[in-house]
């Protein structure tokens, strides 16, 4: 029984290890932030202008 709840503790730390891995193994500082993403030009959001009809 000992042994089954370890083999599941080490499944589930290898678990978040990849998880962990995979979230932040491209990026040099971590998650990026809503105001990283996409630069201010001025105009607001795109949601509230569209793109003009031809």
């Amino acid at each position: 029984m000992g042994l089954i709840l370890l083999e599941a503790l080490g499944a589930g730390l290898v678990f978040i290890l990849i998880v962990w891995w995979t979230m932040f193994s491209g990026r040099r500082k971590g998650e990026l932030h809503d105001e990283d993403e996409a630069p201010d030009d001025g105009n607001g959001p795109a949601e509230k202008n569209p793109p003009p009809k031809p």
